[in-house]
């Protein structure tokens, strides 16, 4: 059952810079399992949400500029739509390293905030159709909730149709 607290507590980069701005957010949390093939799908299923409304955080190269991706996780990431929501040509998966290293945060806990570096944004609009989705709170079992207009506006996101399916 996902444990279900309030404002302050969890304590990453990512739960601090909400906390800093004054924007209200709910952080799930929940036991990960290691072996579950799916860290959004996953997450979905534990809190008892719709995938439409958990959002995974993929990192890409496009034109070689990492950039974030912020997708439902019930599909997937269009590239070629991706590099043309920032005027890119080109868009590929980042390197999951260089994302780790670049981000500060480890795969399936890589959140929009809070950023060792922070790197331009795109949201898929399906998020719109949502009064709050989830995402990654900046580790594996910690999921916050919050209105992606708030999201939109912390990441300075571009919000586009990047997913499909």
């Amino acid at each position: 059952m996902a444990k279900k607290q309030k404002k302050n507590s969890g304590g990453t980069p990512a739960t601090v810079a909400l906390t800093s701005a004054g924007t209200p957010f709910t952080l799930h949390a929940y036991e990960h399992d290691p072996a579950s093939p799916s860290y959004g799908e996953e997450a979905a299923e534990a809190l008892g949400v719709s995938p439409d409304r958990v959002f995974k955080t993929l990192v890409a190269d496009v034109d070689g500029e990492l950039t974030v991706a912020v997708v439902p996780v019930a599909g997937q990431l269009d590239l070629k739509a991706l590099a043309s929501a920032v005027g890119g040509k080109r868009a590929a998966m980042a390197d999951p390293a260089a994302a780790e290293r670049t981000t500060g945060y480890v795969r399936g806990g890589i959140s929009p905030l809070g950023q060792r570096k922070r790197l331009r944004t795109v949201l898929d609009a399906s998020a719109s159709d949502h009064a709050t989705i989830c995402i990654s709170a900046g580790r594996r079992g910690l999921e916050v909730e919050l209105s992606p207009a708030d999201l939109a506006a912390l990441t300075s996101a571009v919000v586009a149709p990047i997913g499909r399916g």
